[in-house]
């Protein structure tokens, strides 16, 4: 009886979920009906995905700053559809002057692209050079690839460093951070089939979770960092380097692999003319790399999982001289600890993670490209930012170019709250106000509003920036406030679980919340993202011992009431944004029968929009 109780009762919440009124595009809503997606939150039965297996082996010319490359992919269509073409994406092809770009650049950034030696898919010899190539670019087959089947892709190419260093390109003349370095097959997926999107510059990436086998060929004295394990050190390092390496795995001390006197004097590598240096990397969705002949190596080890012994080895490569990156692997190693046992409290899934110091305070999967930054407290809250984005996108491989606010989001709130840790929380109060929120809310155009649920390839400027990263955060915060940290995390914690490694959209994490919560949390994501809302609270008026609040901007947000009474007495009350569910007023009652002086409203980091009417005096 019990177990057909509990069928029963899950069979009412699912028909529930249901009659759904959250917006949904119509590809979206093709997705659901046809079953690839649930309104569980989970993958449905008839959810799939393709995947790669890549092996690359590149040369980098640090005279000629040029990369050349070979690679062939083993790509399976997962999908019920036969494809007849294929579109490749070379991210770096945003160099060359006819590419579209979200702003101006300087004229080091432009290179003539990708340019293509050789291009087969299944024996077929295709023509082309490359020279008509964007950043997308489709290839009518030959021989459609029909459903459950493979097919074996073979390109050779070469592309110029681009002088400019960003998200990649040369940091120094003899430094270089080669990310998007391979042409990749786009994602096809199943709400929008191929994914077409031109990369602009200010969007970030979308990819298949694929096999990875790198080698990188590069003149002695280049020490090479990558995403993954290397697996030939010994053939690459000269043997006290390579011991150093390897005592780094298991110290919990910092290990200076490389000074720069060391690297100077060449006692780092070996000394043939050139080094290729072999990476691995699985079920994983992209894999870039630096070189460097003079930065300094540290390494440490830290456990990430008490359960299970889990050690990851964090890495620092730098210039010599840069205080903040002298501390970056005790800074990382505490980081990854923090986000592996507090928030998210999931483990840190990779073996690795390498921060490289450049100028992009970009994440890639397993590494981090960082700027030096003198106040030390921001360069700390910087890798902490990036280092969270190993859950989302890359543990979670959310669509980052259409809905940057499924990741950007959820490390801006991360970062808030392991910047509480390290600095306390009035301080981390302060920088998140200053630095994420105050811009914000005291710029009232349009944009600022447009809801968080807008596509990200959609949107440009601060209204891009909000919606990408302070709204959202400010959300999932106002989520933990609404839930309490034990049901949050237990319903992260679902979502994470059913989409690790597969590629979620917003209304797969809004469905798994309601399912892990058993609530219909639908009056929470309408008001916080499909609407036009901004944060404006207001004391209305005070009868008697009653204080009427209005919400007038309309988002659910945590609030505190501080009463201060005539004998100079105060009282602090909190509420969590339910209150606001259906509500945009509320009376609020006073637990004193004394004489009130002033009531005072206070969202904390929620900033409110028109602060003077925020506090009410008797």
């Amino acid at each position: 009886m019990k177990k057909f109780a509990g069928l029963l009762l899950l069979l009412i919440f699912t028909v529930s979920l249901a009659a759904q009124d959250l917006y949904m595009p119509r590809n979206i809503k093709a997705a659901y009906q046809k079953g690839t997606r649930s309104l569980r939150g989970v993958p449905g039965l008839g959810y799939w995905q393709n995947k790669g297996v890549y092996d690359i082996t590149v040369r980098v010319e640090p005279v000629s700053k040029t990369v050349t490359g070979s690679e062939t992919i083993i790509y399976t269509n997962n999908s019920p559809d036969t494809l007849k073409e294929l579109i490749i994406r070379f991210v770096n092809n945003l160099h060359k002057p006819q590419a579209p770009r979200y702003d101006y650049f300087p004229a080091d950034f432009l290179t003539d692209g990708l340019k293509i030696k050789m291009l087969s898919i299944d024996r077929f010899i295709y023509k082309t050079d490359g020279s008509d190539w964007g950043t997308v670019s489709p290839i009518e087959l030959v021989k459609p690839i029909f459903p459950g089947q493979q097919a074996q892709v073979r390109i050779e190419w070469s592309y110029p460093l681009s002088r400019h260093s960003d998200r990649e390109g040369q940091i120094d003349s003899q430094t270089f951070f080669c990310a998007y370095a391979y042409p990749r097959i786009s994602v096809y997926d199943d709400y929008n089939g191929w994914d077409r999107l031109q990369h602009v510059g200010r969007q970030e990436f979308y990819n298949d979770f694929n096999d990875y086998d790198l080698k990188v060929q590069v003149p002695k004295n280049y020490v090479v960092w990558a995403t993954g394990t290397l697996q030939n050190a010994a053939e690459v390092l000269l043997p006290e380097a390579a011991e150093r390496l390897k005592l780094s795995f298991t110290a919990r001390n910092v290990i200076h692999v490389a000074t720069a006197d060391q690297m100077k004097e060449g006692k780092i590598t070996v000394q043939q003319e050139w080094n290729t240096w072999h990476f691995t990397a699985q079920n994983i969705t992209d894999m870039c790399f630096a070189l460097s002949n003079h930065y300094v190596w540290d390494a440490g080890n830290t456990m990430v999982d008490m359960v299970t012994g889990k050690q990851v080895s964090m890495q620092a490569a730098y210039k010599e001289g840069a205080a903040d990156f002298k501390q970056y692997v005790d800074w990382g190693k505490y980081c990854l600890q923090w986000f592996s046992s507090k928030w998210p409290g999931v483990p840190y899934p990779y073996p690795t993670m390498t921060a490289i110091q450049g100028f992009a305070d970009m994440e890639y999967p397993m590494m981090v490209n960082d700027a030096s930054i003198e106040d030390l407290k921001d360069s700390r809250l910087t890798l902490d930012h990036e280092v969270a984005h190993t859950y989302f996108p890359f543990y979670m491989g959310t669509n980052e170019t259409r809905y940057a606010f499924m990741d950007e989001g959820w490390a801006t709130a991360f970062e808030y709250l392991i910047g509480g840790e390290e600095n306390g929380k009035a301080y981390a109060d302060s920088v998140f106000r200053a630095f994420r929120v105050e811009h914000y809310i005291n710029d009232p155009s349009a944009e600022q509003d447009q809801p968080v649920i807008s596509m990200s390839s959609q949107l440009s400027g601060v209204g891009y920036g909000n919606n990408a990263y302070v709204k959202p955060a400010l959300a999932y915060l106002a989520l933990k406030d609404l839930l309490g940290d034990t049901l949050f995390k237990k319903a992260l914690h679902q979502y994470m679980a059913n989409w690790n490694g597969k590629h979620p959209i917003p209304w797969d994490f809004f469905y798994s919340f309601n399912t892990a919560t058993q609530q219909n949390l639908n009056w929470f994501w309408n008001n916080w993202f499909f609407s036009n809302h901004y944060i404006d609270l207001r004391i209305k008026q005070i009868d008697i011992h009653t204080v009427q609040v209005e919400n007038i901007g309309g988002f659910a947000i945590p609030f505190d009431v501080k009463t201060v009474l005539a004998d100079g007495s105060e009282r602090i009350m909190h509420y969590t944004p339910a209150v606001w569910q259906g509500a945009k007023a509320i009376n609020i009652k006073t637990s004193t029968n004394k004489k009130i002086k002033t009531m005072v409203i206070d969202g904390g980091i929620f900033m409110d929009a028109t602060p003077a009417d925020n506090t009410l005096s008797l």
